[in-house]
């Protein structure tokens, strides 16, 4: 059993309450997933030739926290770059310009205990052990901003309990998703996939499902038609809620086992795995309110 929670807001002046109007949303989902969270949130694109890498380290064997600035200056001296960081505990925002797989390269044979959570233009990735409320505390979740994001409470039931198997999961560029359910079938969408040179990071079964939906999307399917391919090919009990640069998207598997609400006004659409989360968001009483049908897909254009 897991929480998710996801937020998109329609009026651009809502943008600066993104993540004051999240947090009680995730927080309400703790005793679905006490052990760890994340959230990833999406805001104003970089430009065309710079991009965002949301990376993750533990303390130094001495307890300090890690040498941000170290890395990027180790980066920039190494590569070309411009690379620039901003630290917020074990997480950091490192924004370069260049090749982004080649300083993924890099970065695995300088820094192979620091671990890459997501890449693009628009994302921004946090997750770590912990409950909702210390993690959304530690990384000042209050204060972010941003179009929409994607949120994840995580009990665990088939793998560790460690911030790499936390959720969102990413795949790419600018995409990520949040699971609440079992795949049956996590690895045979890896067999299929591994041949096309798809690198897995954990065994977690969340992982599966992203890269498969994100496989489809780089294959050159629209999202529709690669959540489709998903219902066909990734089979177990889930709700999948999934964050791109300009899109939430949202479906459950054909049985719908999993829970999941939606309340959509004229500012924003909110979407969680219990109506708790929901209660507190502003005009919640006016607001269109639905249980998601079984297999059917809702996109929502940010």
């Amino acid at each position: 059993m897991c929480g998710i929670v996801g937020l998109l807001v329609k009026t651009p002046a809502l943008r600066e309450q993104l993540g004051a109007l999240m947090v009680p949303m995730l927080i309400g989902m703790t005793e679905r997933g006490p052990d760890s969270a994340g959230l990833a949130v999406f805001g104003e694109p970089l430009d065309a030739a710079r991009r965002k890498l949301s990376l993750y380290s533990g303390f130094t064997p001495e307890g300090d926290r890690f040498d941000w600035s170290g890395l990027t200056a180790a980066l920039n001296g190494a590569m070309n770059v411009g690379a620039r960081v901003e630290a917020q505990g074990n997480h950091a925002i490192l924004t370069l310009q260049g090749d982004p797989e080649a300083v993924k390269t890099w970065l695995r044979a300088a820094f192979p205990k620091v671990y890459l959570l997501s890449t693009g233009r628009s994302i921004d990735l946090y997750k770590d052990i912990g409950t909702p409320a210390q993690v959304a505390a530690r990384y000042d979740f209050a204060n972010l901003k941003g179009s929409h994001l994607v949120g994840h409470t995580r009990m665990a039931t088939e793998s560790a309990v460690t911030p790499d198997r936390a959720h969102p999961f990413t795949a790419g560029e600018d995409f990520c998703l949040v699971h609440n359910g079992s795949l049956s079938n996590p690895y045979g969408v890896r067999r299929m996939l591994e041949p096309q040179g798809i690198h897995f990071d954990t065994d977690n079964d969340t992982e599966a499902a992203c890269r498969f939906l994100e496989w489809r999307l780089r294959e050159g399917d629209e999202l529709p038609v690669a959540l489709q391919k998903g219902f066909e090919e990734l089979d177990g009990f889930y709700t999948f809620l999934m964050g791109t640069s300009t899109e939430l998207a949202l479906i459950r598997d054909p049985f719908a086992c999993k829970p999941a609400v939606v309340a959509e006004t004229d500012d924003y659409v909110a979407i969680a795995s219990e109506f708790r989360s929901l209660a507190h968001l502003p005009d919640i009483k006016h607001a269109k309110v639905f249980e998601p049908a079984p297999e059917e897909m809702y996109v929502w254009k940010a």
